[in-house]
């Protein structure tokens, strides 16, 4: 049961509490439905789908990431008017689930193969029940207003539909079929990997370079000696041309062997020796030499890792074991030439970083280059925009280089291929319904044992979760989708092959907008991992700091094509800007007495047409910075005007209004500019921070039910120049007057006395408003256009202006005068000493970029206190 809606009339306590607003607000938006979408209704669509997190997973900082960025979008065109429809789900994670639940079973002494593969299907739908809905929990607690109503799972009833249509529909088309080509297997998951799913780490190794008869090669993986059929060369490298075409006899470990010695352009005559070994069973660019020069595959290296039968002696051995133990042997019979150390790439299961084994073995593949064709065409032909533009080098690349899509993994858990042999006539039907008996012969069929990339059915998802193969008004309505927003991590993933799918089978882009964000790193700089213990927890920061401030921080760190630095400081700013906020509405809220709507609302004088023109120039700024995908812009522009604008110099302008009874008509328009301009700034910043304003807003004088259905403020007149030159020109003065007191350290209570020598331009207007320049500064002003400065005074300029503040009897002129120039030189020569450093190359190109980046900051940061320090001995004279 939710709490009850904040009373506009009760008191807002003293303390801003995230937790119990959170806990109000957002059962009561589900409750009140809206997040759904309305179909039939005249309003513009706007969808983004979400990228479907697994199933078994947790909300990480990426997680929180992207989430904050599309809810942004999503509430904000929701408030705009449009039909908004952010689709949820959860993907099935082949292979990831399939482990966790492999783990619970090894917990109770057992393997998937002790139940089979129809009770393990069933074992794992029950974890998903009982378990797979914790990351949708932790969204709803990020503030995610996705349409819960439509929730999809990448193996519902409807998806698993869209996948064998799909299936089908490639294979009948000749772009689905099933060969024998290499492969990445992992021996632990015992399942094939795509290239994509193979994680390349650097590892030290050994270069072995091994003797074959009358040449010499080197090879990191001399256990694969026992799979050569052949030696390659470069058909330019002159010191070999005598050796192509002949087949050697040379000694080795298990004997004399025979191999031939082919020519091809793969070789690069400048590694190594210029020879290389082919082995097609057991690597890409062997198996492809091999196939264009017909040389045999021998398989000495089996799916479980170990040796097989064909490699003799060290049949049954680890791979790694056997390249011990082969070295030795070839070292006993003189066949090692020598020895270099050597690193390099080494390929690992994304899932459990075991190192991947290529393997030659029959799969199933998509050609996917007609498909990549189109998909390129569609983004060089501006149907799908990808920002930022720097990203569509990449997409090119990877499409223009594409290779066939294996999309066959060994597993239980996913969609099985809906491909069933017969073992009588050797013949294999694809079918959309399950199959018992062969339609050539009449014989038993058995359905193909593997299942589908995971990858196959995400890729489907902007079109099968609003129905596809139906013709649903969902699919009419929210296809094509709006925007995509996601990590540049699955640009190769999910997001290429989202655009090859759609475009094949909706004859449209998926989405218009692709938005790729950057990587959340740790305060230094570091990517965030368990093996480094650096993992920030997204719901220990929100419960400590708060949903609201989370969110704000992502935003406001998300610029463009650069990885962000989250931190407990940078979060907790962003908690004191949440709780300026809702101190200024405390003093809003608490000053409301009296106020009539219906009486004099005017603009109340210059700093109420100052604030509104600000407001106008904040709300253009920031609908620019979010068409553009700028959310950090629009976080700032917000920010800005709030805690400085609106907070800093507005609120204290309006008091000395506020506090003044004796004009009711004043007051009522001070109390009109407030809660005008607080209930719209509320309305702007709800997209990043939906709990807060929420609340305020609610005891706030509005029209509506909730600020989620409110309109998002649109910017309807120009600016008021004017105001804003006159006020800065008075703000300025203010300043300069605060600034001598805190650079001379002098006490706030402290009443000084200064003199405006007032250019005159700017004399009629700081004659106006001396009062208001005299109560912000807390000091008594004099206006003397031809005013001298005084003798023992501090000097500020505005413009053509000067402000002279009198010091003495309040600073030791000397001691003070002694104290900035030691600091001075103590701060300039901290500078030359980081200017130093950074002008040497072997630190900027050698040291981590983190601790370049740290000295750069450092560096701005003494320049800057250098600045002040300087103008403050000038006030001293």
């Amino acid at each position: 049961m939710t709490q009850p809606s904040p009373s506009p009339s009760a008191p807002i306590p003293d303390r801003y509490e995230p937790a119990a607003v959170e806990e109000r607000w957002y059962p009561e938006w589900e409750e009140r439905g809206y997040f759904r979408i309305a179909p039939d209704s005249p309003k513009t669509p706007y969808c983004i789908v979400i990228p479907p997190p697994n199933v078994t997973g947790a909300l990480h900082m990426g997680h929180a990431f992207t989430f904050t960025l599309q809810d942004v979008l999503i509430r904000m065109k929701r408030m705009d008017g449009f039909d908004t429809l952010w689709q949820p789900g959860t993907d099935h994670a082949g292979i990831a689930t399939q482990v966790v639940v492999e783990r619970q079973l090894a917990d109770e002494g057992k393997t998937k193969d002790d139940l089979g593969r129809e009770a393990f299907v069933a074992r794992v739908w029950k974890w998903k029940e009982e378990s797979g809905g914790t990351i949708i929990r932790q969204l709803k607690r990020l503030g995610a207003s996705c349409d819960w109503s439509r929730l999809r799972f990448t193996m519902d009833e409807g998806l698993s539909r869209a996948v064998r249509e799909v299936f089908v529909r490639l294979y009948d088309e000749g772009l689905i079929y099933r060969d024998d080509y290499i492969v990445n297997w992992c021996p632990r998951c015992q399942t094939v990997l795509s290239d994509l799913e193979v994680e390349r780490e650097e590892r030290d190794a050994e270069f072995v370079y091994i003797k074959y008869g009358p040449l010499v090669l080197g090879t990191v993986r001399p256990e694969t000696k026992l799979g050569d059929t052949g030696l390659a060369v470069h058909p330019g490298d002159p010191r070999y041309a005598q050796y192509v075409g002949r087949t050697l006899e040379i000694p080795s470990v298990d004997g004399t062997i025979s191999v031939k010695v082919v020519a091809d352009e793969a070789v690069d005559p400048e590694f190594g020796t210029g020879v290389i070994k082919v082995t097609p069973g057991h690597d890409p660019v062997d198996f492809e030499i091999g196939k264009r020069h017909g040389l045999p595959i021998r398989t000495v290296i089996g799916f479980d890792g170990k040796m097989t039968a064909a490699a003799g002696k060290y049949a049954g051995l680890d791979r790694f074991e056997t390249r011990k133990r082969i070295v030795e042997d070839m070292q006993a019979l003189g066949l090692i030439d020598h020895i270099d150390p050597y690193r390099h790439a080494v390929g690992l299961c994304y899932r459990c970083k075991t190192v991947v084994e290529p393997l030659v073995s029959k799969q199933w593949y998509v050609n996917v280059k007609p498909l990549a064709e189109v998909a390129l065409a569609a983004v060089h032909e501006g149907r799908i925009t990808i920002v930022p533009s720097g990203w569509t080098k990449t997409y090119d690349q990877w499409m223009e280089n594409i290779r066939p899509w294996c999309i066959s993994r060994q597993l239980w858990w996913g969609h099985r291929i809906p491909a069933w042999h017969c073992d009588a006539d050797g013949s294999i039907h694809v079918s959309r319904t399950d199959l018992d008996v062969c339609p050539k012969c009449g014989g038993a069929l058995r359905q193909d044992s593997d299942v589908l990339d995971t990858w196959f059915s995400s890729g489907l998802w902007p079109f099968s979760t609003l129905g596809w193969p139906d013709d649903t008004a969902e699919l009419r309505k929210y296809y094509p989708t709006s925007v995509l927003v996601t990590g540049f991590d699955i640009i190769f993933f999910w997001v290429a092959r989202m655009a090859m799918l759609g475009l094949h089978f909706m004859k449209r882009e998926p989405f218009r907008d692709v938005y790729i964000h950057a990587l959340v790193r740790d305060a230094e700089g570091q990517k965030m991992s368990k093996s480094k213990g650096n993992v920030v927890d997204p719901l220990a920061i929100m419960g400590k700091y708060g949903t609201d401030a989370f969110r704000f921080t992502l935003a406001a760190l998300a610029a463009q094509g650069r990885d962000i630095r989250i931190s407990d400081d940078r979060v907790e700013s962003y908690r004191n800007f949440a709780n300026k906020l809702w101190n200024a509405a405390r003093l809003v809220l608490s000053n409301l007495d009296g106020y009539d709507p219906a009486g004099d609302t005017a603009p109340a004088g210059l700093p109420g047409r100052w604030i509104h023109s600000r407001l106008q120039g904040t709300i253009a700024a920031v609908r620019e910075a979010l068409d553009a995908y700028r959310f950090n812009d629009a976080a700032g522009a917000i920010y800005q005007f709030l805690w400085n604008d609106f907070c800093d110099w507005y609120l204290e302008i309006a008091k000395t209004t506020l506090y003044r009874p004796e004009d009711p008509a004043a007051r009522n328009r001070v109390q009109h500019t407030l809660v005008t301009t607080l209930e719209t700034t509320l309305r702007l910043l709800h997209p990043f921070m939906p709990y807060i304003t929420e609340e305020l807003w609610q005891r706030l004088p509005h029209a509506g039910p909730s600020i989620m259905v409110a309109p998002y403020p649109t910017s309807a007149v120009t600016g008021d120049a004017v105001a804003e030159r006159e006020m800065a020109l008075l703000m300025q003065t203010v300043t300069a007057i605060r600034n001598i007191r805190g650079e001379m350290r002098l006490s706030p209570a402290q009443t000084l006395t200064a003199t405006v020598k007032a250019a005159p331009a700017d004399e009629p207007l700081l004659r106006t408003a001396i009062a208001l320049v005299e109560t912000l500064a807390r000091a008594r002003v004099t206006i003397d256009p031809a005013a001298a400065r005084p003798r023992a005074s501090a000097l500020g300029v505005v413009g053509q202006s000067e402000v002279y503040v009198e010091l003495e009897g309040l600073v030791d002129l000397a001691a003070e005068r002694q104290r900035l120039e030691k600091e001075i030189k103590r701060i300039g020569d901290a500078i030359a000493f980081t200017r130093g450093k950074l002008a040497r190359p072997e630190f900027t190109e050698r040291a981590p970029a983190e601790i370049v980046d740290k000295e750069r900051e450092k560096l701005a940061e003494h320049e800057a206190l250098h600045a002040k320090l300087v103008a403050s001995l000038s006030w001293v004279g």
